[in-house]
């Protein structure tokens, strides 16, 4: 698999900050990037080998002088009381319960994918490596995940469809990857601007279109939905996709991508374009939409509530008027794509694997604190952690109004995979990353291809990129 990578060296100027901080030395700290966003203080202690107990994943005793490293890479959360939590709480409470050092790099999203290639190619890195969509590009490079479902499922019950769905390969019966958590990705409206021209909340796509135009006629305030090389076009255009009955797979996992549904999706998207939004779309990044609905400058995107959090945290004066709906209705059905699937793998040349294990189960066990320090961010994939979730996102006090994040609710049982209606996988992973399908919306948006030329490129590119995993007996 080494072969369809292409070898990227690490970069020096990857935003990661490390520090470790020992009971015995103090703080010491080796930053690879001077201006990195966020310096970590991660504790290591001194405590005595492993509490009895821990099932199919208890490490060896060490002698206190080898005490053992846990490396983990992951994002620089969108919502920075995570990471405060995350880091700060409960890494540094779970290396002194297993005597362990534990290192956390953080990295920018568009580093992510850069790292994981470089990893592979050096078969040298993290212990733990986080993903915000799946990876099953690199099955053959990471464990089998499976035995930590097992001890999760036997403590907290199955998990959510979606997270099986986003990492295990039903042709090769391996879990590629383990889902903590999900994000749903909500429609984030101006409500005022909705109430200007007496419609009502959106509740379907067409909504959508027909205020949007009405809105930039009297407003020149336009929607904002991503038609670029980002994550959060890939996600909104496959949400678009599905609505209208479209997908690139079936649940046999053939390409269907060239049908009606998909051709009327693109078209949509199209008006949409043309009618409600301007160029910038063209060249946004995965933070555009957020700063663009927290400067005023649009009337809607699709986006998970770190805009309304950070609106929040910041007394940003538009906040109160950005309120949040469900998956919206298509032709076909009301569906959504969750807007982050946090995936972490093990790989399999990781120095720590039983560690890498024992850290992801344990951390299923704390999950409620995470789904409060990420701010309703992080939603459960195994529900039962967060039993009282209902409650907590009905009646929020910093929200306005404070019942502003009950859609969420909603929004769990809508959101879908990559690779709907069938699994992820190594094609649909390829096609994500390589940006196909937002190409593709994107040419017949702007014309540069009609839409039919646009929709017969894509599918050819996604046949050439089926055919070359299938031969590799992961697809």
């Amino acid at each position: 698999m080494k072969d369809d990578l292409k070898s990227a060296p690490i970069s020096p100027d990857l935003p990661i900050a490390r520090i470790r901080y020992s009971p015995r030395h103090g703080a010491t700290g080796t930053f690879t990037c001077p201006d990195a966003r966020r310096r970590r203080v991660l504790q290591a202690a001194t405590a005595a080998a492993l509490a009895a107990g821990l099932g199919p994943f208890v490490l060896p005793r060490r002698a206190r002088a080898a005490r053992r490293t846990l490396k983990i890479l992951q994002w620089n959360h969108f919502v920075p009381g995570y990471d405060k939590w995350f880091d700060n709480t409960y890494v540094k409470a779970w290396g002194e319960r297993n005597d362990t050092e534990v290192i956390v790099d953080h990295v920018g999203i568009p580093a992510l994918a850069t790292r994981a290639a470089a990893e592979v190619s050096a078969q040298k890195g993290h212990d733990l490596f986080m993903f915000l969509s799946p990876a099953p590009v690199y099955e053959e490079q990471v464990i089998d995940h499976r035995e930590i479902y097992e001890e999760c499922q036997r403590k907290h019950g199955k998990p959510v469809e979606l997270a099986i769905k986003s990492t295990y390969n039903p042709k090769t019966k391996k879990y590629f990857g383990f889902s903590d958590s999900f994000v749903p990705d909500p429609i984030n409206f101006r409500k005022d601007l909705w109430d200007e021209i007496g419609m009502a909340p959106p509740d379907s796509w067409d909504d959508v279109l027909s205020a949007g135009r009405q809105i930039k006629r009297k407003r020149n305030i336009p929607v904002g939905i991503g038609l670029s090389a980002e994550l959060d076009t890939a996600m909104a255009m496959r949400t678009i996709l599905f609505a209208f009955g479209g997908s690139v797979q079936d649940e046999r996992h053939s390409v269907v991508l060239n049908s009606k549904n998909t051709l009327e999706a693109i078209k949509f998207v199209k008006a949409l374009y043309q009618d409600t939004m301007t160029p910038e779309v063209l060249a946004w990044d995965p933070s555009s939409n957020n700063r663009a609905m927290l400067a005023g400058k649009i009337s809607l995107c699709l986006n998970a509530i770190s805009i309304t959090r950070e609106g929040e945290n910041k007394n940003i004066p538009v906040t109160p008027d950005i309120w949040l709906t469900q998956a919206l209705r298509g032709p076909v059905r009301r569906i959504g794509m969750e807007h982050v699937m946090d995936c972490y793998v093990i790989w399999k040349f990781a120095e720590n694997i039983e560690g890498a294990k024992r850290f992801l189960a344990d951390y299923i066990d704390n999950f409620r604190q995470g789904f409060l320090g990420s701010e309703f961010y992080n939603f459960p994939c195994f529900p039962s952690t967060v039993p009282d979730l209902q409650k907590l996102i009905a009646e929020d006090p910093k929200a306005r109004p404070h019942d502003k994040y009950k859609v969420l609710a909603s929004l769990m049982n809508q959101a879908t995979n990559d690779g709907y209606p069938g699994y992820a996988n190594a094609a649909t992973d390829e096609i994500f990353n390589t940006w196909v399908l937002n190409t593709m919306f994107a040419k017949a948006a702007t014309g540069n291809e009609s839409p039919e030329n646009a929709l017969r490129d894509a599918e050819a590119a996604c046949k050439r990129i089926y055919a070359k995993w299938r031969e590799k007996g992961l697809v």
